[in-house]
């Protein structure tokens, strides 16, 4: 299989957030593939269930050969070997990772759906999005990813913290 670039969104509200978008870049970049490209750091409110700490988000570009469902396994240890826990929907952890894009590919599997089907409405995944990639074109919406958080719903403020 040729490479592909994926984008991902790495998410932290617990413990040394920064440490473990650190460490999932590590462990991405052994894993997954290059890193060619990542945001600077954002806090930002959490989404969904908004009693809990702040998140750290950022985004990366990584070029792939690995088929999805394979990118997604590669996601999900790196998670794991953070100490992500899943108790809640939309709770606290130590570390998320998302496939948030998949070169332009449009994914329907039971456990993979890409593009992230929350993306356009999530500001806290669009703007370090925007930072790396403004003019990735979202295969589905027909939209870039700079019009997308133009269009963004989501009130909540995202504010870089760190380069």
């Amino acid at each position: 299989m040729s490479s592909v670039v994926a984008y991902l969104l790495l998410g932290s509200n617990l413990g040394d957030r920064a440490a473990h978008l650190q460490h999932a870049q590590q462990v991405l970049a052994a894993t997954a593939g290059a890193i060619t490209a990542a945001s600077a750091y954002y806090e930002t409110a959490a989404w969904g269930l908004e009693d809990q700490p702040a998140f750290l988000n950022q985004a990366l570009a990584v070029r792939t050969a690995l088929p999805a469902a394979e990118l997604l396994a590669a996601c999900l240890a790196a998670e794991q070997q953070a100490g992500r826990e899943r108790r809640q929907r939309w709770g606290a952890r130590t570390l998320d990772v998302d496939i948030l894009l998949y070169g332009q590919e449009i994914i329907s599997t039971p456990t993979l759906t890409v593009p992230h089907p929350a993306l356009p409405a999530r500001r806290f995944a669009l703007v370090p999005l925007a930072e790396i990639a403004p003019q990735l074109l979202h295969p589905q919406l027909h939209q870039t990813v700079a019009e997308l958080l133009d269009n963004c719903p989501d009130p909540l403020p995202v504010t870089q913290v760190k380069s």
